[in-house]
């Protein structure tokens, strides 16, 4: 009976161990076209964790996609793939159902990768809640995007660097952020963001984030973007904390910094609506 109590404990720490860890998958593909101005769902494949829904049903117009996660957040090793294509005149947004929360690693990133393929006079907003990042998180994320000379495309990336009303922090762990966005095959947008080691220790620094726990950018992509710009920045100069807008080649980004991510948000809204007019956000930013 002895030789079969530590026959058990020996597997103890192999069934503890990273190896052993169950890791979140996931795969999602989205199509979607336009029949006589209503955009519908030409074909859709969902595999392990990523499940997409469609609150105001799937030919609404525009159409909003809901994202989900089932898995409640993401850690080391779990890999998430994500992919979208919207057809000629195809409308609407993509956002996620909760904020994404990454947690603490035990050794390997966890990896996301969106690709986004919008057709000729498309109108795509990519909306995506907060991501945050727990302590010692580590995370990779691509978004990649080929667009026609004349869709329009919109997009918000959030990241909240621990939840600070809960007394969080993110005093050590590892962000790498890349963006890139081509239009007509043409790079027109790079972005690449990495924090390592003691994110909070870089973003006291005034170069970066002046002492914030919250970021965002905003990036619009239209044949009149340049032509927003003014009213944009007035927007922008009204928000309490620190934030700026610049235009060029046909695209407008904005940066914004905050405390935490409820100021951040609110910081947000008042520049999305000048960029969307009266269209409503998804449902799913107002849970």
């Amino acid at each position: 009976m002895a030789d079969v109590a530590q026959s058990a404990r020996s597997f103890v720490p192999a069934l503890n161990g990273p190896a052993a860890l169950a890791r979140s998958r996931g795969t999602l593909s989205l199509t979607l076209h336009d029949r006589l101005g209503v955009t519908r769902i030409a074909s859709l494949r969902e595999e392990g964790c990523l499940r997409v829904r469609f609150p105001r049903g799937a030919v609404a117009a525009p159409v909003e996609a809901v994202v989900m996660n089932t898995a409640g957040g993401l850690t080391g090793g779990d890999i998430i793939k994500q992919e979208f294509e919207w057809g000629e005149q195809a409308r609407g947004a993509i956002t996620t159902l909760t904020a994404e929360k990454i947690y603490r690693s035990l050794g390997s990133p966890v990896y996301v990768t969106t690709k986004i393929r919008i057709a000729a006079n498309a109108d795509v907003e990519w909306l995506p809640q907060e991501t945050i990042l727990f302590d010692r998180s580590d995370l990779d994320r691509t978004l990649d995007v080929e667009m026609s000379a004349d869709a329009t495309f919109l997009a918000v990336e959030i990241i909240v660097f621990g939840r600070t009303a809960m007394g969080e922090t993110m005093t050590e762990g590892r962000l790498a952020d890349r963006w890139r966005i081509r239009r007509n095959g043409r790079l027109i947008y790079a972005d690449s963001l990495r924090l390592e080691g003691s994110p909070q220790t870089m973003l006291d620094l005034p170069a970066v984030g002046n002492g914030a726990r919250a970021v965002a950018t905003l990036l619009f992509v239209a044949h009149d973007a340049g032509a927003r710009l003014e009213a944009l920045r007035a927007v922008v100069g009204r928000v309490p904390d620190r934030s700026a807008a610049s235009s060029w080649n046909g695209l407008l980004v904005a940066r914004f910094l905050a405390s935490d991510g409820a100021a951040l948000r609110q910081n947000l809204l008042p520049a999305l609506a000048s960029l969307r007019g009266e269209r409503a956000l998804p449902s799913a930013w107002s849970c």
